[in-house]
């Protein structure tokens, strides 16, 4: 039974098949996007009623979901995978036939060879040993004995891979750092004798090691070999590279780097291999990824520009593979791989040295996936990387580096899923813990390592940052449990392109369910003319577009073609593809290189990360110039597209088409040795249609010949230029496509077509074609009737007349929904939440047309968008960076709104009678308001004052930033004299809290009227409440607690606009909470009086724990040599996101983690980049420097054991003549523990001891005049970057000055050998606290400090009035050497201890208050 409307019902079978479809994904539910779906065709059918009403044309029916078709076979497709026995071989002779290397490098004498050993800087180069071959009867001939010369490596590789998990090394970089611990390893050392001139500070080179410290690395390869039981281990040649040494300026010295660092590790493996000859130990020549990168631009402004070229790469590179080789390398290992086109650059110049010299040398490849997004730092997945690869034919491939092995599995995974040769990991030793350091213990990596072994994916396993020889060890003894990963079976080849992301084109269906890659064709000058205006005018951001839409409409592939004779096409198209590398959803498919001239195509390649086709060659140049460039593009790993045109022209019929095309394959094949699946023919499609009977059959033609070619090229690819076909009926687009569906259906599903360059938005599937369509174009595709083409002719006019009539009528079209289509309001909000200023203007004067005033539309949709951003903000969905672009969006909209606001302005003053040429032009009654902006005397830090100062101007307030260090009286004036609506007060240092204490009560007796802000790091809800509030606040003048820079609008507006009263109701009624809660905790707390907490003080027993020796270095230091690139290692990134306001939620929280963030990830990663490039540009344009002065005094705690007297020398310390005494506090909270009350005094020793403490001051300049240059460009966001680094500078630098002061000018800790991310743990001993922090909240104790150093008059570091060091990005430090000394917090004090604070350093107590006022645990009088 069913209550219906009988007269409307429809059988099932009355249905058209696409509704039927529709209908049963809905009522089934069986596709998520049904109802959107179903949506989409009743919008249609609606529209169709419509245009039937008005007699004009039915609009194009939507599309449903299509089901994938299967793929036409051939008899080649059916031969069934077979067991591989060993990787994928190289097509050389040698590797082929499995020749062994014969260790006779004095034979290999190439002149490119021989150019290099004849520039090398080995002293003895004229007599170095590079042969490396042994007897042949040295040990028995069957396996696992291997010997040099006699022995195939790469048969002895797989035998060992495929009968156990083979066993590779750990860091070298730990070791030399934990060496550096127990040894002296300072720039002394790394110098050597040879270098002890050196120009430049070379510490840290650890490659050069090889060179002036050969025990240190030998030692290093022994650990691993003997305590690790390693197979194979890297040579120290991680950064031996031209390019990388330009860093220490040895760029002449890279060759005899790679030599040395491999001829120790070849000593080394055959001195072990010689007391056990059953496990022979093999050298694995590293080779690194450069410090350059030749798919990431380094510039933010211009995505095309390159620190290194592709060509540069290979020269490097190949000077490395000379060395390596020379030195004894048995294997060669392109690893740490984070920019897949480096790794290309060192696999071309490893298939030149082995063409070259005709050897076989196994080459593995190792990919660094940088989080946990899978990703390398060019942004491909670890699929692509290895597509972009695999061409080398490597023996092994994997991972290593960036992640713990725990981490990895996913990505191991999906990688020994394709992969066809052997694989490998190599992981860190964990992530990194907060300070970069790696905590896993070998236990912990061997547990994590497991899962690779249980699940069979690897036939090699080592370790990378962290790991040391106990960790390989704990390694190989799970390792041995397991059996290795088996070799894939082989089967039917296929090609695999990748971008960003891999593409196996014999497994792709497009949009229409045909199994048939789709080629973007509006990237071509000739298939756009958009495109060629854009590519004429250079407008590549606008071409960037085309390319984005043609990936959202299904091209599969992006084909790029800038042939045209007024363009520079080399030129040209190295831009295009530079760019579009750096636009991940244009480069995350693959590339099509189009061109009439080869060098275009290359210089295109060369710009190529992925696996790319090039489209074309032809035997038209003759058949050596086809087997050069086929040779090329092989050596490149590129498919490419061969044209069936020979020498006597274009093949036009089809047995032309299959001549031409079988010759060719014979020749890439059999001769070029051209992977076959990476071949595509494109037999020529012909214009059909034209009125010609020559040309009637071409469709035909090229359809049979398709059928033919695949048949007998097996695996190869068939493809054309689609739009050729219908070129005569141009114009009608309609007629086109319906031709070309066709086509494509017969050629694709009866005769195995693959490929097409075509327009795939426009694409038609064959049942989408109209039936008396349908009937006109078979018969012109397949010549089936003499007048076909008159035919198609009289449809096409028809259709044009359709279209003009639809031109003048309009027929009801449905379009894609987009946010261009929402109601002006809307779209403003869109804009501005995701920065979009393309539209502003348009959208504004709408907005402007539909309000009587223009001041409405600032208040009205524009604020409400701002708003939108602010809450978003709030809510942690949208972040600093992309509010400041929301606000520059708003600033172009007001820009656009001022001057009709003028004339508004003037037209009312005229009607009033009113000059308005007599009216002040800094009027400021267009602005929504008028805001005040002061960082408080004695304070110079104002990044979050610029901040805030950026986002209120953006957002049509008038912003009157009066600068840094203002005095009260100052701000008062100012505030009158700009006659401003609110006053917003910053402040980073404590003191500056009292100081807006002071400006409250000044606003108060001098009757201001206007809302308080206050803001700044040291700045607090609370202590705004407890402390500033009640000196100001009324409903009329709040004061305001601002915590995040973007919401400052919001805030403002509520504090302007009508809502007002019942913001500041509810705010005095937050506060008075707060007070209420701040001063009931101080009752349930308790504090011990002064004399009780002196009694628990901490007591070190200095005869047990002496303090530290006697500092190498006495007295005063000025430190003014130090450039910024050596203090960039100690950079603590964390800070940095905290000041663009960027937090990680756990366990994501801190850097790097943030980057795998769901929430902000994204855009800390761009934060970040954009931090990366403008520090490079500061340290190339040296436009910032550091700067410090250190002291280190003899030292004694006082005798009432609270203070710590300094002495100029020891003479002064005998006579009890102090040339300073620095005064301390001590903690008098209550502590539920036994722990004793600290001070500072407390780790300094008594007198009797030879103690000592130490100092520093130091800054970063040049950040001021960078900021002012920024300002003049009206470039906030670099302007506030600028600042951001400079204070990463310093805090650096404090770190690098720390260190340096342990291990050498204090040398308490010279043995002390840890990494900077061990740094940033402070895992040494010793402290750094500065004046005004937890330790010593005291800041006055900066002038006894100012005094001592003298760090004005040597550093320029100067003390503003309220002790704020200036420039503002200064640090300044007590450094305390003895290993009980620690961090803690003084907390709140009493007034007994405050009263003889004050009585000690002689002030009056009112003004020690003051000073101390935050930490006090009583209200001042």
């Amino acid at each position: 039974v069913g209550i219906v409307n009988a007269h409307e019902m429809l059988a099932m079978d009355d249905l058209e098949e696409d509704m039927k479809i529709l209908c049963e994904n809905l009522v089934f539910n069986k596709t998520e996007d049904a109802t959107e779906d179903m949506l989409k065709r009743t919008d249609y059918e609606r529209a169709c009623k419509e245009a039937k009403k008005k007699g004009i044309a039915l609009p194009r029916k939507p599309r449903g979901k299509f089901v994938n078709k299967p793929r036409k076979t051939f008899a080649y497709d059916n031969i069934p995978s077979k067991p591989a026995l060993e990787p994928p071989l190289p097509t050389s002779d040698a590797a082929q036939n499995h020749t062994p290397n014969p260790y006779m490098n004095s034979n290999l004498t190439h002149e490119k060879i021989a150019a290099i050993r004849a520039k090398a800087s080995n002293p003895n180069k004229d007599s170095l040993n590079i042969d490396y071959a042994q007897p042949a009867e040295l040990y028995p001939e069957s396996f696992p004995h291997f010997v040099r010369g006699r022995d195939s490596v790469r048969e002895y590789i797989t035998a060992l891979f495929t009968s156990q998990i083979a066993i590779y090394d750990g860091a070298m970089g730990t070791m030399i750092q934990n060496y550096s611990k127990r040894n002296k390893l300072d720039e002394e050392e790394y110098r050597g004798d040879r270098f002890t001139n050196w120009s430049c500070n070379v510490k840290g080179n650890n490659d050069m090691l090889s060179i002036t410290q050969p025990h240190i690395i030998s030692g290093i390869y022994r650990q691993y070999l003997e305590e690790g039981g390693s197979n194979l281990i890297g040579t120290n040649t991680f950064s031996s590279t031209t390019i990388a040494m330009a860093d220490y300026e040895m760029e002449d010295y890279a060759y005899e780097l790679n030599y040395e660092g491999a001829r120790l590790a070849r000593e080394v493996c055959d001195e072990v291999t010689a007391k056990d000859p059953t496990k022979p130990r093999f050298v694995v020549g590293a080779i690194g990824p450069t410090n350059r990168t030749g798919s990431i631009s380094p510039s933010v402004e211009d995505p095309a520009a390159r620190n290194v070229t592709f060509d540069e790469l290979v020269e490097t590179y190949f000077e490395q593979i000379v060395g390596l080789v020379d030195g004894g390398a048995d294997i060669l290992m392109v690893e740490t791989i984070f920019d897949t086109l480096n790794a290309k650059a060192a696999l071309y110049a490893i298939g030149e040295y082995l063409d070259f010299t005709g050897v076989d040398i196994p080459v593995f490849i190792s990919g660094t996936l940088v989080d946990q997004s899978g990703r390398t730092l060019s942004g491909q997945t670890g699929e692509a990387f290895y597509a972009s690869v695999r061409h080398a034919k490597p023996m092994c491939v994997g991972l290593n580096c960036a992640l713990g092995a725990s981490h990895m599995v996913p990505f191991v995974e999906k990688l020994a899923n394709v992969v066809e040769c052997f694989m490998h990991v190599y992981s860190n030793a964990g992530l990194p813990n907060a300070m970069g350091g790696y905590d896993d213990t070998p236990e912990d990596m061997a547990r994590d390592n497991r899962v690779f072994f249980e699940n069979g994916w690897l036939n090699m396993v080592g370790g990378c940052c962290g790991s040391t020889p106990p960790h390989i060890k704990a390694i190989a003894e799970v390792a041995k449990e397991y059996a290795p990963r088996k070799l894939p079976d082989v089967g039917r080849p296929k090609m695999w392109l990748s971008g960003l992301e891999d593409l196996v084109v014999d497994d792709v269906h497009n949009h229409l369910g045909l199994p048939f890659l789709n080629v973007g064709e509006r990237c071509n000058i000739s298939g756009s003319l958009k495109f060629k205006k854009l590519m004429m005018k250079g407008d590549y951001a606008t071409a960037m577009d085309i390319a984005k839409k043609q990936v959202e409409d299904g091209a599969h592939v992006i084909d790029i073609n800038v042939d045209d004779g007024l363009l520079d096409g080399v030129a040209a198209m190295q831009k295009f593809v530079k760019i579009a590398v750096t636009e991940p959803e244009v480069s995350k498919v693959p590339f099509m290189l189009d061109a009439s001239k080869f060098e275009i195509v290359m210089a295109g390649l060369k710009w190529c990360q992925g696996k790319c086709i090039v489209n074309s060659i032809s035997l038209k140049v003759g058949e050596e110039l086809f087997k050069e460039q086929a040779t090329l593009l092989k050596k490149h790993g590129a498919a490419v597209v061969v044209m069936a045109f020979d020498e006597e022209g274009q093949a036009a019929t089809e047995s032309e088409k299959v001549r031409i095309c079988k010759r060719s394959y014979d020749i890439l094949v059999n001769e070029v040795k051209f992977p076959p699946e990476d071949i595509i023919f494109d037999p020529n499609v012909l214009t059909i249609g034209t009125g010609m009977e020559e040309h009637a059959n071409y469709g035909i033609d090229f359809i049979n010949a398709t059928k033919t070619i695949k048949e007998q090229c097996p695996y190869v690819k068939i493809s054309g230029g689609i739009s050729n076909l219908s070129f005569g009926f141009r114009g009608v687009m309609k007629i086109r496509e319906s031709i070309h569906a066709v086509f494509l259906h017969h050629a694709i599903m009866e005769s195995g077509m693959d490929v097409g360059i075509v327009n795939a938005h426009e694409m038609l599937a064959i049942n989408e074609v109209e039936p008396e369509l349908l009937e006109a174009c078979n018969n012109l595709v397949f010549n089936k009737t003499e007048d076909a083409t008159d035919v198609m002719l009289e449809l096409t006019t028809k259709e044009r007349a359709a279209i003009e009539a639809r031109k003048k009528g309009g027929a009801v079209e449905v379009k894609e929904k987009s946010w261009r289509d929402f109601e002006c309001k809307k779209r403003l909000e869109h804009a501005l939440i995701k920065g979009i200023s393309e539209f502003v203007d348009k959208d504004v004067e709408e907005a402007r047309l539909s309000v009587s005033k223009p001041l409405e539309v600032i208040e009205g949709p524009l604020m409400d968008g701002m708003n939108v951003v602010g809450d978003l903000f709030g809510a942690g969905k949208m972040f600093l960076p992309q509010v400041i672009k929301s606000a520059r969006v708003m600033k172009k909209a007001v820009a656009y709104l001022l001057p009709f606001m003028e004339e508004e302005k003037k037209a009312n003053l005229i009607a009033q009678g009113i000059d308005p040429s007599t009216i002040n032009e800094n009027d400021d009654s267009n602005y929504a308001g008028t805001v005040l902006m002061a960082t408080v005397k004695g304070d110079v830090h104002d990044i979050g004052k610029n901040i805030v100062s950026v986002v209120l101007g953006c957002n049509n307030y008038k912003v009157y930033d009066i600068g840094v260090m203002v005095p009260c009286e100052t701000i008062l004036e100012k505030a009158k004299e700009y006659n401003v609506d609110v006053i917003g007060l910053s402040g980073l240092i404590t003191p500056s809290l009292d100081e807006m204490v002071v400006v409250a009560k000044e606003m108060s007796k001098a009757g201001f009227k206007q809302p308080l802000m206050i803001g700044g790091a040291t700045t607090s809800k609370m202590h705004t409440a407890v402390k500033i509030s009640p000196n100001y606040f009324t409903l009329d003048h709040p004061v305001i607690h601002v915590l995040d820079a973007s919401r400052s609008v919001t805030v403002v507006s509520s504090l302007l606009g009508g809502d007002k009263e019942e913001f500041v109701e509810d705010l005095l009624e937050e506060y008075d909470e707060l007070r209420e809660d701040y001063y009931a905790g101080l009752e349930d707390r308790y504090f011990l009086t002064y004399d009780q907490a002196k009694e628990q003080k901490l007591v070190i027993d200095f005869n047990a724990n002496p303090p530290a020796p006697a500092p190498k270095k006495m007295g005063v230091t000025l430190i003014d040599q130090v450039p910024l690139e050596d203090i960039v290692p100690y950079i603590d990134w964390n800070p940095f996101f905290q000041t663009w306001e960027l937090r990680g939620r756990y366990p994501n929280r801190g850097y790097p983690k943030i980057f795998n963030d769901e929430a902000v990830g994204g855009e800390a990663k761009k934060l970040f980049n954009d931090a990366q490039n403008l520090m490079k540009k500061i340290i190339e344009e040296k436009s910032m420097y550091v700067k410090g002065v250190v002291g280190i005094f003899p030292a004694n705690r006082s005798d009432d054991g609270e203070d710590v007297h300094i002495y100029q020398d020891e003479e002064s310390r005998q006579a009890n003549s102090p040339l300073a005494t620095y005064c301390m506090l001590r903690q008098q909270s209550e502590k539920e523990s036994d722990d004793p009350y600290l001070s500072q005094a407390d780790f300094i020793a008594p007198r009797g001891y030879n103690d000592h403490m130490g100092m520093f001051a130091v800054s970063c300049f040049g950040c001021d005049a960078l900021v002012q240059k920024y300002e003049a460009d009206n470039d906030d966001y670099n302007k506030i970057m600028s600042q951001a680094l400079a204070d990463r500078f310093v805090e650096a630098f404090a770190e690098y000055l720390h260190r340096e002061i342990r291990v050498d000018m204090w040398g308490y800790a010279k043995d002390e050998k840890l990494d900077e991310s061990d740094l940033l743990k402070i895992k040494y001993d010793g402290i750094r606290p500065a004046p005004g922090y937890p330790s010593q909240p005291d800041h006055t104790e900066k002038s006894t400090m100012w005094e001592t150093i003298k760090a004005k008059e040597l550093a320029g570091i100067e003390l503003s009035e309220s002790l704020s060091m200036m420039p503002a990005a200064s640090v300044s430090a007590l450094v305390f050497a003895h290993p009980q000394s620690q961090y803690f917090a003084v907390g709140q004090v009493g007034k007994d201890q405050v009263t003889n604070y004050a009585e000690r350093k002689k002030f009056e107590l009112s003004n020690m208050e003051r000073w101390l006022s935050p930490i006090l645990n009583y209200d001042r009088d």
